[in-house]
């Protein structure tokens, strides 16, 4: 199953791809940044809801975190199979209304639970320790090129933690350094705490 859901986001990244390297720039009949921005629905879901739950949440998410993750793709600091190609394919002009674009959307109801009290518990101890609202706020709502992550996808969460760990995440050292720091099950107390806000 994995194999196969690997194989159909590749498929469906080279296929935006391809909307997008008309002559190495989007496509010539689209004149709006909404228009630009749909090949991001692909993925991404034309509501804001990703299709696949380890795929981030954009809509409504911070400016500043949406352009550094794309520069961070184009110059290939943060790997992805489908997400290089689209990145590279973009100026920094383009990211920047993309971000900007994305940033102004309403963030989306996952419908993920609250997680219990036990692992709220948890979690708050947890950040109490790590730090996190340190740098991603009281409300975990992020700020700048800081990313929200109250109410993103536990499945996103829960892989990009095991990324940062693992360094194969490498566009943000520090990060890796706290993730190693805390316990496997804090970070899943985190996880699923911070899904549920």
């Amino acid at each position: 199953l994995m194999g196969g859901e690997l194989d159909w986001r590749l498929i469906l990244g080279v296929t935006l791809l391809g909307a997008f390297l008309v002559g190495g720039t989007p496509p010539a009949n689209a004149q709006s940044i909404a228009e630009k921005a749909e090949v991001c629905a692909g993925c991404h879901g034309q509501d804001g809801k990703p299709i696949d739950k380890t795929i981030p949440v954009i809509w409504g998410q911070q400016q500043g975190y949406i352009y550094i993750q794309l520069r961070d793709f184009k110059r290939g600091d943060r790997k992805n199979e489908i997400m290089q190609p689209i990145a590279s394919s973009l100026e920094r002009e383009g990211m920047l209304a993309i971000a900007e674009y994305f940033s102004k959307k309403s963030w989306p109801d996952l419908g993920q639970p609250r997680a219990s009290k036990e692992i709220s518990d948890r979690a708050l101890s947890a950040n109490r320790s790590v730090g996190c609202t340190g740098c991603h706020l009281d409300h975990f709502q992020g700020d700048g090129t800081v990313p929200r992550l109250a109410g993103m996808s536990r499945d996103y969460l829960t892989k990009t933690i095991a990324e940062f760990r693992t360094r194969a995440r490498g566009n943000n050292p520090g990060m890796s350094d706290l993730m190693l720091a805390t316990s496997h099950e804090d970070l899943a107390a985190l996880a699923e705490y911070l899904s549920g806000l």
